[in-house]
C-alpha cells in the first residue's frame, strides 16, 4: 500500500489525512495517509529516512515549506517561482518538489466563492513561505495591483526583486499601509495561532472588499473578526483552500484529481 503523510510542527490538528482519506475512498484507491510531527532540525535526517522506507509523498507544512525546498532533488516551476514547496513526489533518488497552494487558493476564490482577482486590488500579508506560494498564481490572473506587506521590509523587496520576471509586486510594510484601500485582503501569516493579528492600520478594506486567511478553523477567527470590525464585505478562512491544495498534490501522486465540493462540504458541516 503506498503511504503518504503531512510533516510539520504542530502537527496534530491537520484535516488532510481526513481529505486523503475521503479522497481515495471517492475513486476507489486504496493508501495511507496520516500526519507526522517533525521538527524542523531533524526535517533533512527525517526526510532521508522516510525515502529509505519507500514512503510514496508527503505535504509539508509550517514550519517546513522552504526548508523544504532546499531538501528536493528538483522543483516545479510553481515550487521554484514561490523558493517553498508544499507536496513532495517520491523519484528513485530524492524527492521531486512541487507547490499547490497558489493552484489551490484560486480554486477556492474563483470556483468555489466567486471571488474576482482580475483588475482588483490584493494585498497579501506575510512573507513566508504560505505567501511566497501563492504570489505568482495571484499575479498571472492580472490583478490591477498586487502588494505583499511585512513587519519590516526585506522579505517583501527580496520577494518582490525575486518574482519582478512574472510581474510587478509593490513591496510595503504593515503600518506603511495607512490611507491604502484594497479590495481582497489576504492573511498568510502564522499570528492566528497564537490568537493574534499583525498590527495593521484602519481602513484597508474598499467598498465591498474580501478578506481571505489561508488559515482555518481557529488560526482563521483573529484576522476575520478584525475584517467584519473592519467593514469587509466577506470573509472566508481558508478550509476550501486546504482540500483544493490537497486535491491537486492528489493528482501529482495519483494521475487524477478528485472531486472536492462533498470533501469540502462534510468538513464544513
Amino acid at each position: 500500500m503506498d503511504r503518504y503523510a503531512v510533516l510539520g510542527q504542530p502537527v496534530g490538528h491537520s484535516k488532510s489525512p481526513r481529505i486523503h482519506a475521503a479522497f481515495a475512498a471517492s475513486l476507489g484507491q486504496t493508501l495511507q495517509y496520516k500526519a507526522i510531527e517533525v521538527a524542523p532540525d531533524a526535517l533533512a535526517e527525517r526526510l532521508s529516512a522516510l525515502h529509505a522506507e519507500g514512503w510514496a509523498g508527503f505535504n509539508l507544512t509550517v514550519p517546513h515549506k522552504q526548508a523544504g525546498a532546499a531538501l528536493c532533488e528538483s522543483r516545479s516551476e510553481a515550487a521554484e517561482a514561490a523558493g517553498a514547496v508544499n507536496t513532495l513526489i517520491r523519484t528513485a533518488t530524492g524527492w521531486h518538489g512541487d507547490n499547490t497552494d497558489g493552484a489551490g487558493l484560486l480554486r477556492d476564490l474563483l470556483a468555489n466563492l466567486g471571488v474576482t482577482v482580475k483588475g482588483k486590488r490584493v494585498l497579501v500579508l506575510g512573507a513566508g513561505g504560505a505567501a511566497r506560494g501563492i504570489l505568482a498564481p495571484l499575479l498571472a490572473e492580472g490583478p490591477a495591483e498586487l502588494a505583499i506587506s511585512n513587519r519590516n521590509p526585506w522579505k517583501p523587496e527580496e520577494i518582490a526583486a525575486a518574482l519582478k520576471p512574472l510581474g510587478n509586486i509593490v513591496p510595503r510594510t504593515h503600518l506603511s499601509l495607512k490611507g491604502d484601500r484594497y479590495d481582497l485582503i489576504l492573511n498568510a501569516t502564522s499570528a492566528g495561532h497564537s490568537g493574534a493579528i499583525p498590527r495593521l492600520p484602519p481602513k484597508l478594506f474598499a467598498e465591498g472588499g474580501v478578506a481571505y486567511d489561508l488559515n482555518y478553523g481557529q488560526a482563521a477567527v483573529p484576522f476575520l473578526v478584525w475584517a467584519k470590525g473592519e467593514g469587509a464585505a466577506r470573509v472566508s478562512d481558508g478550509l476550501g483552500m486546504l482540500v483544493e491544495q490537497a486535491a491537486e498534490a492528489f493528482q501529482r501522486w495519483r494521475g487524477v484529481r478528485p472531486e472536492t465540493a462533498a470533501v469540502l462540504a462534510g468538513l464544513r458541516g
